[in-house]
């Protein structure tokens, strides 16, 4: 099946660009206008999550300056919905398409072979864990009785120097997939209610100014109690070696 639009796996779901996916369909209104129009039929955090692209400036500007655009994550079935709204012979080959591409998702070979997938990475985790276990516990030592607060990235570095090969962006998606940071929808990567409740993160609010009006930007910042508890964890389950 030739691909039509470069579908992304996102957790457990399907997923492509709404930018690009409006590209396909030649709609010939406004991306902005597009969305106003169509997505208050879907719910965002479910079927889309805002997102951001880079894309080159016109020719006035200097050569490879680039600018960061406004984007969704929608996923395969709000596209196949959007894909038949126009009623025209490419909506209906972009349904079509989503289709097949849903199919082949859902066929019993791929289940099992995503369900392998799993298996193998948690078969890999149980392979690490004796030696996991070996780790000196230098690291909860690092950080007992801490009372600043600092953002992930900085607890990233705390935990690369003692032994712990993981970096901010790794450390962000274990923070999200173990539940302390939101992973979906307008308060993406703040702390969860249960963290706060923890007292283990907390966040920083920031008033910013951009070209689209004021906007607010919300830092987690992980806790001294919360730098310790972290710790805990990684000593005896340190993440996959992989910088990100």
């Amino acid at each position: 099946m030739d691909e039509l639009i470069k579908i992304s796996v996102k957790g457990d779901q399907q997923v492509v660009s709404a930018r690009e996916l409006y590209k396909g369909l030649q709609i010939s209104q406004r991306f902005s206008k597009w969305v106003t129009n169509n997505f208050p039929l879907f719910e965002e955090g479910v079927d889309f999550i805002g997102s951001t692209k880079s894309t080159p400036y016109n020719s006035r500007h200097p050569e490879g300056k680039k600018q960061e655009i406004q984007d969704y994550v929608i996923t395969v079935d709000m596209a196949k919905q959007l894909a038949m709204m126009p009623r025209n012979a490419i909506g209906s080959r972009f349904r079509s398409y989503f289709l097949a591409v849903e199919n082949q998702w859902n066929s019993p070979l791929e289940v099992v072979k995503r369900g392998y997938g799993y298996l193998m990475k948690e078969n890999e985790q149980l392979k690490l864990e004796n030696e996991r276990l070996q780790i000196p516990a230098v690291l909860g030592d690092a950080v007992a009785g801490s009372e600043t607060s600092v953002n992930v990235g900085t607890f990233a570095k705390i935990l690369r120097q003692r032994g712990v090969k993981i970096g901010q962006n790794r450390l962000f998606e274990w923070l999200r997939t173990h539940g302390y940071l939101i992973a979906l929808g307008n308060r993406y990567n703040s702390p969860t209610q249960r963290a706060m409740e923890l007292s283990i993160m907390e966040v920083r609010a920031t008033v910013v100014t951009t070209n689209h009006g004021v906007k607010t930007r919300y830092t987690p910042l992980i806790t001294g109690k919360g730098q310790e508890y972290f710790a805990n964890k990684f000593l005896a389950n340190k993440p996959v070696a992989q910088e990100g």
